[in-house]
């Protein structure tokens, strides 16, 4: 997303072309020089050395000379050059520091312009070149810069910054021309990305140099507040949702970018994305196995093999050796793949009656049943291992809660004790044993050495990182609001109500529409007032009001206007809000310290939503009504409030036990009389006539035989094991009588032998059943199979 946002920021803001010739270039020797009088002897003489070589290279400009000597494409190494020719020419050769001061002072006057590559790959010192260009090319402008860093609407500007800043703008400057005012966002954005190019990696303050050269007002009003505003994609089209598929069919291309224009109007951004993301991935599956598909309608055997790959995903798995393994593990959502092709067919065939010249041609039969796409089953599942989830993190939330708070409190005892002790002395705190660096920090950050490591740790990042995983564990177990809306309060969220009956003011928390499109107001316990009364409290600083700041929709992909947020903070030069993804790593780290384990051992996680999960679960089994929950969840439907709540065994037991006793209250209390002596006595005789010849009768007490004692016809018969003998001549017994039944033509007694020697065969199959001696059976030993990797 970052990557596509900046390649089409660059697009949007492109970056002035370099004039081929101007007329500080196309001047006489005679004139350059004195265009630069004023210079110390010294200067002046390599000044003259630098231009002699120069004109002796070819070309009608110095601009053409300077590219024509290599020394552009050089580097660094440029200074090697002007003194070999100066000494092949039988010339004294200056020294290489007044060679360079003496190309600074002619990139200064605007005769050369080096490319940005040179110059920030260290072809002059960029401290001189920002001194020369102050002084010889915009010395107002670079007043104006300097006095935006040193303070006004750009305080707290680090002297790192402050300097990168400066240099940055003296390095447009040399390259492209002109004044401070005449620097464009695309200039700015290009030598970002030559810096990150030539080193291997972004330079820092980049956000700072964008923000002070857009407060001079140099961009224009139509420029972004941040930086970070130009590196975000913001909402694509159906078109390039698509195209990120790289589709080769182009009629279904269009078909599909068609089908998401006609559903647009009617879908969030995210829920279009999705759809374009499931779409896109189901027919370049189709191309990537059916090179040459260009049908929408399916043979029964292509749309089975898509539904196969469709239930499996490829997963790497470890084993205990070290070594990496790729099997083909099942998809719990695979039906999530099917639900929008369905509707995607069936829409094309309903909209083909509405629209035959345009739709009617893709109206095809659907490969996917209504049976395949049934969630019920995958619901009651996935509800299944959410409970499981809520049932292991509830317990063990109140050692999180203690736990975040402790590693919030040692870590804003350690800064403190950091900021306490003088550089190069030992940090005393309990526990733990730092080291201050003995050189002063020019940062605002706090950093000590750990000698147990080697390394160095940022004390101010892990107090920042302590006090927004304990804000975060504590707002979100006392609000159950999902994790955007965490992000997008602000200081407007708070609001009052005044009691009609006792006139008392109750605080309230309002939290903007998000997934239901409905806002909800939410009270603020005295222990949610503490932690939101922190959170101003830091976030205002010495100021007396919380800062605007314009957080980004990860949904809706949209930078929203600048709004006093209450998560918020301090990111190099600038106050950026801190965005979901943020939350959810901060939350990783903190439960990394608690060591927290599950039932099977491994690590205990929680994403911010189990906290939503566990505060409505919470509050439904300590009696707040469903339909309470309900309002305060922000939930449509009551069936969605209880499904997020877990049934807990004692609970179940509980309400089982209640039920039994309201029942009992409701049935004639004579069916709970004490019994008499004779019926006790007969009660107990039901179980010594339960005896008999082959077994045990295991019919219920006080009920009649219903197969009139022929024990061996009934299912209710248990069969004596050391009866079997007698079973087994009953058997043969019953085989003869039916032989002689047979003979004798008496086919009506035939038939009842038959049923009677079936139950004689079965009551012995039972008995071996269970007196049979189980014997060891080698399974041997599972191996994996080699499944090859895609490359």
């Amino acid at each position: 997303m970052w990557l596509a946002g900046y390649r089409a920021a660059r697009t949007r803001f492109p970056p002035r072309t370099p004039a081929a010739d101007w007329p500080a270039s196309t001047q006489a020797r005679e004139q350059a020089h004195e265009h630069l009088a004023g210079l110390r002897p010294g200067q002046a003489r390599a000044l003259g050395a630098l231009l002699d070589w120069l004109q002796g290279q070819d070309g009608g400009s110095w601009q053409q000379r300077w590219l024509a000597s290599g020394s552009d494409a050089a580097g660094a190494a440029w200074r090697q050059l002007p003194g070999g020719w100066l000494r092949r020419s039988g010339r004294d050769a200056p020294v290489t520091s007044a060679l360079v001061s003496a190309l600074i002072t002619a990139v200064g006057a605007g005769i050369v312009r080096p490319s940005l590559a040179w110059l920030v790959a260290g072809g002059c010192e960029h401290a001189e070149l920002a001194r020369a260009m102050s002084a010889l090319r915009d010395p107002e402008g670079f007043a104006r810069l300097r006095a935006l860093c040193d303070g006004g609407s750009a305080a707290a500007v680090s002297a790192t910054a402050r300097t990168r800043t400066l240099r940055r703008a003296a390095v447009i400057l040399a390259a492209k021309g002109g004044m401070l005012a005449d620097i464009t966002i695309g200039d700015l954005l290009e030598l970002l990305d030559t810096e990150a190019d030539v080193h291997g990696a972004a330079r820092s303050d980049g956000a700072a140099s964008y923000r002070l050269l857009r407060e001079m007002g140099i961009f224009g009003p139509a420029a972004p507040a941040r930086l970070r505003q130009l590196r975000t994609s913001g909402q694509r089209t159906p078109a390039e949702l698509i195209d990120r598929h790289q589709l080769t069919c182009r009629p279904i291309r269009d078909l599909l970018v068609d089908y998401l224009r006609e559903r647009q109007p009617a879908m969030d951004y995210a829920s279009l994305e999705q759809l374009a993301r499931r779409l896109g991935m189901f027919w370049a599956d189709l191309e990537a196995h059916h090179p040459g598909i260009d049908s929408l309608h399916l043979s029964t055997q292509v749309a089975d093999a898509w539904k196969q790959r469709m239930r499996t995903k490829q997963q790497t798995i470890t084993t205990a050796a070290g070594a990496k393994t790729v099997i083909d593990a099942e998809r719990i959502c695979h039906r999530e793949f099917l639900t929008p092709v369905r509707a995607f067919y069936l829409d094309l065939a309903q909209w083909a009656v509405d629209d035959p010249a345009r739709w009617g041609p893709w109206a095809v039969p659907c490969p996917i049943g209504p049976a395949e796409t049934i969630q019920g089953k995958a619901q009651r599942h996935r509800k299944s291992r959410m409970d499981a989830r809520t049932r292991e993190r509830l317990p063990v939330l109140p050692i999180l809660v203690r736990s975040a708070a402790q590693q919030h409190a040692d870590a804003r005892a350690l800064l403190q004790a950091a900021r306490d002790t003088r550089p190069g002395d030992a940090i005393t705190a309990p526990g733990t044993v730092l080291f201050r660096p003995a050189a002063a920090s020019t940062t605002v950050n706090v950093w000590a050495g750990d000698p147990a490591t080697g390394k160095r740790r940022n004390l101010t990042a892990e107090e920042d990182r302590a006090f927004w995983a304990w804000a975060t564990i504590e707002i979100l177990r006392s609000t159950g609001i999902r994790v955007e809306e965490l992000v997008q309060l602000s200081h407007h969220s708070f609001v009052q109500y005044r009691l009609p009956g006792t006139g008392e003011l109750v605080p309230l928390l309002q939290i903007i529409p998000s997934k239901t499109d409905a806002e909800r107001l939410l009270v603020i316990s005295p222990e949610l007032a503490d932690v939101l009364s922190a959170i101003i409290s830091r976030i205002r600083g010495t100021s007396h009001a919380v800062p605007l700041v314009a957080a980004y929709d990860d949904h809706e992909r949209l930078w929203l206007p600048p709004a006093p947020v209450l998560f918020q903070r301090r990111i190099g030069a600038e106050t950026r809000a801190i965005p979901a993804a943020t939350i959810r790593k901060i939350l990783t780290s903190a439960l990394t310290r608690t060591a927290l384990t599950g039932p099977a051992g491994a690590p205990l996680h929680y994403t911010p939503h189990d906290f939503r999960r566990m505060f409505l679960t919470d509050a439904i089994m300590n009696g707040l009504p469903p339909h309470i929950a309900q309002v305060i969840a922000g939930h449509r439907d009551i069936n969605v409030t209880l499904g997020y709540k877990a049934v807990y065994p004692d609970e179940a037991i509980q309400a089982h036990l209640a039920f039994l006793a309201r029942r009992r209250a409701l049935r004639p209390t004579e069916e709970y009389r004490t019994p008499t002596d004779a019926e006790w006595e007969e009660f107990l005789g039901h179980f010594e006539l339960r005896k008999v010849a082959t077994g045990t009768c295991g019919r219920a007490f006080s009920t009649p035989c219903i197969h009139e004692h022929s024990c061996l016809r009934c299912s209710m018969h248990w069969p004596d094991p050391a009866q079997r003998n007698r079973i087994a001549e009953i058997r043969d017994n019953l085989t003869a009588r039916i032989a002689e039944a047979d003979r004798e033509g008496w086919l009506g007694e035939a038939e009842g032998l038959k049923i009677s020697l079936a139950g004689a065969q079965d009551k012995l199959a039972q008995i071996d059943r269970r007196t049979r001696t189980p014997t060891p059976v080698g399974l041997g030993m599972p191996a994996l199979s080699r499944t090859p990797t895609l490359s």
